[in-house]
């Protein structure tokens, strides 16, 4: 006997060998091309000659992954220099500061009421 998953009542039930096989919420025809995707596409810029087309920007990628993959002994968060660090050190800052004030609160709050 076969059997399929029953989305109405959470549990096995009997099933025809057909709908067993192909079970629910899943297509037999897949499309076998796959579709174009939407940031390969290049973009039309607006020129004199109107027949050009070209990329909004140069790729990147490769670069940033030279600096990224590079084993220099350098933190991963740090690998880019000076706009790095600043912003490790302004988030700890704002980390132990947040940390102090909610330990203030929690003192103020735990002062007994003066009448």
């Amino acid at each position: 006997m076969y059997y399929k998953f029953s989305g109405f009542t959470q549990r096995l039930i009997g099933s025809a060998s057909s709908t067993a096989y192909s079970p629910q919420g899943l297509r037999t025809n897949v499309p076998t091309e796959a579709s174009t995707l939407i940031f390969a596409t290049p973009t039309k810029m607006i020129t004199g000659s109107g027949a050009s087309v070209e990329y909004m920007g140069a790729n990147r990628v490769p670069d940033l992954q030279k600096i990224f993959q590079s084993s220099d002994g350098i933190p991963v968060h740090l690998k880019r220099g000076v706009p790095d660090r600043l912003l490790y050190r302004t988030t700890i800052a704002l980390t132990v500061g947040g940390a102090l004030y909610c330990l203030v609160a929690l003192y103020i709050a735990a002062q007994p009421k003066n009448k």
